[in-house]
């Protein structure tokens, strides 16, 4: 292992320009190659970057035997595939959420990384953010007691696109893979468990996409989860944690940079911190390092279990796609 990690990148999306930005943060990390289906695509990202290596197929950087870490941010849909043929080679992967489409898939690619001994972890970046973190900590210190309600909500208004990814049921489209994977999430990380009871409602587009999502979650201890998510409403995007001794509020909870504790009798305790995508780059590279192959704080049955719950609201709501189990 030499002293300066190397990282790949599946799909020069969107997406992975912000973790090949955020990336640089880090001094012991470099991004070294990337491949993409568009050889010119590949070039220019890379010359971007900074990478030294672009590969005109996804085959060719997950045998590339100088990357340890492959970044997987294809769309939903090729989550699976794409991931697995990096597994299969050995290689470490930072798979973009939601792990993949559906629960199946996730548990087939689960257990590819486990026959293969290769680690696995979804990008679920928020888990790792220092405010996440406090969060975290205040929780397990019990400076609220015993979680009781979480109320989180991602929405914003996007315009509609038929063929584009947010709202093409071919490419996993609608508001609860997009942004509900987070709200979900947040929720199961607050209660540490999946919940007992899922209820949902939701409109569906004329794509066949839920465009607005609301869900009622009830676990076995008795919290409860009230979440939203849309891709054609704007919403305040914050989330809360109300328990039986205090409170924490975080604005903008999926890239908090601030979170607030209260408690009775007690001034209010503010927390601030930035983010980004590094740190969840750094999470990956401490386990790898340590030969660990998947992260404690966040781990592959709960990646598996919120896809669990994503799946349940969609039967609920009425939306399917065309890859979906029979």
């Amino acid at each position: 292992m030499t002293d300066v990690f190397n990282w790949g990148i599946l799909g020069p999306g969107r997406i992975a320009h912000n973790f090949a930005r955020d990336l640089q943060r880090l001094t012991d990390a470099r991004l070294l190659a990337v491949g993409s289906r568009d050889a010119a695509r590949a070039v220019e990202f890379a010359a971007q970057f900074g990478a030294p290596r672009a590969y005109g197929s996804y085959n060719e950087l997950a045998s590339d035997p100088d990357v340890e870490a492959i970044y997987v941010a294809t769309p939903h849909p090729l989550h699976l595939e794409t991931a697995r043929l990096c597994l299969e080679r050995g290689k470490a992967v930072l798979c973009e959420k939601p792990l993949t489409a559906n629960l199946p898939q996730a548990e087939a690619l689960v257990a590819c990384a486990r026959q293969h001994g290769a680690f696995l972890m979804e990008a679920m970046w928020t888990r790792f953010n220092p405010v996440t973190v406090q969060v975290r900590a205040w929780l397990a210190e019990g400076c609220i007691g015993r979680p009781r309600m979480v109320t989180a909500d991602f929405g914003f208004r996007a315009v509609v696109d038929p063929a584009g990814r947010l709202f093409n049921p071919s490419l996993a489209g609608g508001a609860l893979l997009d942004v509900g994977v987070y709200v979900v999430s947040f929720a199961q990380m607050v209660f540490g468990a999946a919940p007992t009871q899922v209820a949902a409602v939701a409109e569906v587009g004329d794509t066949g996409v839920d465009e607005q999502t609301a869900l009622s979650l009830l676990y076995s201890d008795g919290g409860i989860a009230s979440l939203s998510c849309a891709i054609r409403t704007s919403t305040p995007q914050i989330a809360r944690i109300d328990g039986t001794d205090g409170s924490i509020t975080m604005p903008s909870f999926w890239h908090a940079s601030e979170a607030t504790l209260e408690r009775a009798g007690s001034e209010a305790t503010l927390f601030r911190g930035d983010a980004g995508y590094h740190y969840e780059a750094a999470e990956v590279m401490a386990c790898v390092r340590a030969g660990r192959l998947e992260s404690a704080t966040m781990p592959l049955d709960e990646s598996l279990s919120v896809l669990a719950t994503l799946d349940a609201a969609r039967r609920l709501v009425g939306v399917r796609y065309p890859f979906d189990p029979r």
